[in-house]
């Protein structure tokens, strides 16, 4: 197994298991700007892609417009943390939207969940509500926080050159 394998395997495991990320993007004026969002990650050969569902705020759309990245960040009460640092792009396609929807109404849980239940997206995945944003890392960290409190564990890094 790779060490981008083995880093990805890792990494999916710890942000399934925490849920809920902070995602910062960078609007025109360079600021940082975060919001609490829930990823899923999906094997890609020896990587991983991320999908999040959110609505296509004119906030998040003028920042990914301006700068198309993101840093999606996890962490856990034990300390746990993990980052990716990512490109992201809307993927707002009918069957995309609707292939995502149904990813994340059949992945297991806590990751999973129906996205009906978000009022805004009551419709379904071809509301104008509902946006997708696809998310190619170049960058993954995960952190145990054993490491941190002295008891043992592995960070794993990976970056792409």
């Amino acid at each position: 197994m790779s060490d981008r394998t083995a880093t990805a395997d890792a990494f999916i495991e710890m942000a399934h298991r925490i849920v809920w990320a902070t995602v910062a993007t960078v609007d025109g004026h360079g600021r940082p700007r975060s919001r609490i969002l829930h990823p899923l990650w999906v094997r890609e050969g020896d990587g991983l892609i991320g999908w999040i569902t959110t609505g296509p705020t004119p906030p998040k759309v003028a920042h990914l417009a301006h700068s198309p990245f993101v840093s999606v960040t996890y962490w856990s009460p034990e300390h746990d943390t993990c980052t990716a640092e990512c490109r992201a792009e809307w993927r707002n396609d009918d069957a995309t939207r609707t292939a995502v929807w149904d990813a994340f109404k059949e992945a297991p849980a806590p990751v999973g969940y129906d996205p009906a239940i978000v009022p805004p997206w009551k419709d379904g995945p071809l509301s104008d509500a509902f946006g997708v944003l696809h998310l190619t890392p170049w960058r993954l960290r995960v952190f145990p926080g054993t490491v941190l409190l002295g008891q043992g564990g592995e960070v794993r890094t990976w970056a792409e050159g």
